[in-house]
Parts: C-alpha cells; sequence; structure tokens
C-alpha cells in the first residue's frame, strides 16, 4: 500500500504478478498445505472432534430448509434408513475413539468411516446415484481373473 502511496509500484505491474501468481500454482489448488495435513496427524483427536460437528452441521443444515421434522422423516425413510444409521454410528464411532479411547489411528479410521458413509448418504437424494457408484466399484474392483 505505502509502495503505490509513495510511487514505488503501479497498478498494472501488480496485477501481471498477480496473475503471474496464480498460474505458477495450479498444482496447488485443491491440496493441502504442509501446516495444514500436519494439523490432521499431529493433533488428530481435536481435527477429528471439529471434522465431526462440521459434518454433523452440515448434514443438519438442510433442516432450516424442509424444517426439523421433514429432515428426520426424510433421514430415516426405509430408502435411506441403513445409509442414515451406519452414518449415525460411524459419527459416534469417531467421537468414541477421539474423546474416550483417545487413539489416534482409529480415529483417522472412523473419520475416513464417517466421509464414505457421508458420501453413501448423500447419494441417497440422488435417483439411481447408490447402483450407478456400486456398478462402478464392481467393475473397477473386480477380481475375478477370466483366462
Amino acid at each position: 500500500m505505502w509502495k503505490s502511496i509513495l510511487g514505488g509500484d503501479d497498478d498494472e505491474e501488480r496485477n501481471e504478478r498477480f496473475f503471474d501468481d496464480q498460474t505458477t500454482d495450479d498444482d496447488d489448488l485443491c491440496a493441502l498445505s504442509y501446516t495444514q495435513s500436519m494439523i490432521v496427524f499431529v493433533k488428530a483427536i481435536k481435527f477429528a472432534l471439529l471434522f465431526t460437528f462440521g459434518n454433523v452441521m452440515a448434514v443438519g443444515s438442510t433442516a432450516f430448509l424442509i424444517g426439523p421434522a421433514e429432515q428426520l422423516r426424510k433421514m430415516f425413510d426405509p430408502v435411506r434408513l441403513y445409509a442414515t444409521a451406519v452414518y449415525l454410528g460411524c459419527v459416534v464411532l469417531a467421537l468414541i475413539c477421539a474423546i474416550l479411547i483417545h487413539s489416534k489411528i482409529l480415529t483417522m479410521f472412523a473419520m475416513i468411516c464417517e466421509i464414505c458413509a457421508l458420501i453413501w448418504y448423500s447419494l441417497s437424494y440422488i435417483p439411481f446415484a447408490r447402483r450407478v457408484v456400486s456398478d462402478v466399484m464392481i467393475r473397477l474392483f473386480d477380481t475375478e481373473i477370466e483366462f
């Protein structure tokens, strides 16, 4: 700011540098920084608590749109009853591993299960999405070897 007031930089040079910096860092656009990745492993329990709370808030945020009663009715609909039960079980498991057991490895494993359960739960709202994902996974990880 002071350089522009004192006449050190003009706007065109700053804009060019801004765009140059953006184009060279395209690889790091969706990557965690070193500091962020260390928080996940060094303070895994604190991260798990905040991560689980954030996931619960994300699922609960639709209650503002459709109302809490309608949200609960849709969550425990027969179509997504198992997905809801697995997701809530994974949330409880992640909290137990973080708060009571204090095991970083179990907490990370529970968080991975929680992510997978949340994805499966979210797919239940898209028609035929779970069937498509199941078919793709079967085709990708089919271990049957034919000669």
